[in-house]
């Protein structure tokens, strides 16, 4: 049973990812925690999210927003010691509760219309609150989701201008996971496992992608991030 579970959690995450740009580490994070010790489910989430960042970046990087991505960066380089410091000190059950209440309210603000615009500073904001996601959970994705999807950001941007973060945020998470916290066998056994479900998730969502308008594009995102606050406040 659980081997069928792993193999539903990585392919349906796989084709999120792939053709929104997000939704890999949001969908298989909080369901891989249900088979594995926290260091395990977010290493393999972490090594098969650069793994699928790396494959498609390179068909879309001229859709990636520059100016963006360099502030997400910069901002992300505090981030990252305070997540692993919140990792390590926090009792996980109580972190999850947080992340799902402030999930659930975000997006209740974004179906209500509420809406704010880019700035340089909110860049930066953003990409540090995704670095702390990434080495304290694994998911850097729901600060950068709300942040584009609350500023109408175009569905090509979004995925590739998150997509480019991503290779740079998991690259330094993951080195800093098997440094401070270690990493075993299982980690690497189950994600080289994997690939082969994330290989068929490529190819799907690629296929996707080019079917979703910007309207449902938009209802799939708080859809996604509902069931994502909802689940990790009930675990």
């Amino acid at each position: 049973m659980t081997v069928f579970i792993f193999i539903a959690i990585i392919l349906i995450a796989s084709i999120l990812q792939t053709s929104t740009g997000f939704g890999f580490s949001i969908l298989a994070t909080p369901f891989l925690l249900m088979i594995f010790e926290p260091r395990e489910a977010i290493q393999i989430n972490l090594v098969l999210s650069l793994v699928i960042s790396a494959a498609l970046i390179v068909n879309i990087h001229k859709d990636v927003d520059a100016g963006i991505l360099k502030r997400l960066i910069i901002g992300s380089l505090p981030g990252l010691p305070l997540g692993l410091i919140i990792f390590l000190m926090a009792d996980i059950g109580k972190l999850k509760i947080s992340i799902g209440i402030v999930l659930l309210v975000l997006t209740v603000l974004l179906i209500l219309n509420f809406r704010f615009k880019k700035s340089k500073g909110r860049d930066y904001i953003v990409g540090g609150l995704s670095g702390a996601f990434t080495t304290g959970i694994g998911m850097p994705g729901p600060p950068l989701l709300l942040y584009f999807s609350g500023t109408d950001t175009q569905k090509e941007t979004l995925r590739a201008t998150t997509l480019a973060f991503y290779l740079f945020i998991y690259s330094i998470s993951l080195a800093i996971q098997m440094v401070f916290v270690g990493t075993n066998k299982t980690i690497w056994t189950s994600s080289g496992l994997a690939l082969p479900l994330v290989v068929v998730g490529l190819f799907l969502g690629q296929r996707l992608f080019h079917h979703i308008n910007q309207k449902h594009f938009r209802v799939f995102t708080y859809c996604i991030l509902i069931v994502t606050g909802v689940y990790l406040f009930i675990q």
